[in-house]
């Protein structure tokens, strides 16, 4: 792992263990990705990370994106404080953390996009509509949704997904959506969707959906 933006992200934590975690995170979405995702952001106006954990995606962006603004918002406690901390290590003043529950949020303010990497197959399958009428809402006419999930085909990739997800969270939801499962909520919610595979050499079923509030 090369990146020198994703570098600083990994050595701005103290913990070895979130360290080790950020590698393992950077590992399954490594540069190709974060580029291919990265490209649908936009340079100004704030974005919204939901469901941010540590904070490495929004650190990251928000070293590429310097004119951006970054808030992120977690469950966690701890994981938002770790985040602030490792904004401040790294001089990010354009990144923000605080604490909030994905399945309770609402839209509270104006948002350039917004995005969710894999958070979909975590939250209660009945919220997960009400959460994404709330992202609509907020978003600015043209603004854009990004969500990464994974996909329920092929199922030898889907059984690789759920050891991953059971060794990071033992107790926690998961709930596969396939590919047109969730593409046709997103579209029934008002979105104009573009769909596709990010094709990886892991045995990780990766679907990305770009979601497009019309103007």
């Amino acid at each position: 792992m090369q990146s020198e933006p994703i570098l600083r992200v990994i050595r701005a934590y103290e913990d070895w263990i979130v360290r080790t975690y950020c590698w393992v995170r950077f590992w399954i979405l490594r540069q190709r990705f974060l580029d291919e995702i990265g490209q649908y952001l936009p340079e100004r106006g704030t974005i919204l990370d939901l469901g941010s954990g540590f904070g490495l995606f929004s650190l990251y962006y928000a070293q590429i994106l310097p004119d951006a603004r970054f808030r992120g918002v977690d469950l966690s406690r701890r994981r938002v404080e770790m985040a602030k901390r490792a904004a401040v290590r790294l001089g990010l003043a354009n990144v923000t953390y605080e604490v909030g529950d994905a399945t309770a949020w609402r839209a509270d303010d104006e948002y350039a996009a917004a995005y969710m990497l894999d958070i979909v197959h975590h939250i209660d399958e009945e919220c997960v509509r009400p959460l994404v009428e709330q992202l609509r809402k907020a978003l600015r006419p043209g603004g854009r949704l990004i969500v990464k999930d994974v996909d329920t085909r092929p199922s030898y990739k889907r059984w690789f997904t759920y050891l991953l997800d059971r060794l990071m969270a033992p107790r926690g939801v998961i709930r596969y959506w396939s590919a047109d499962e969730l593409q046709r909520l997103l579209e029934e919610v008002g979105f104009q969707v573009h769909r596709h595979l990010m094709v990886d050499s892991l045995p990780y079923p990766h679907v990305l959906y770009i979601c497009q509030r019309e103007e």
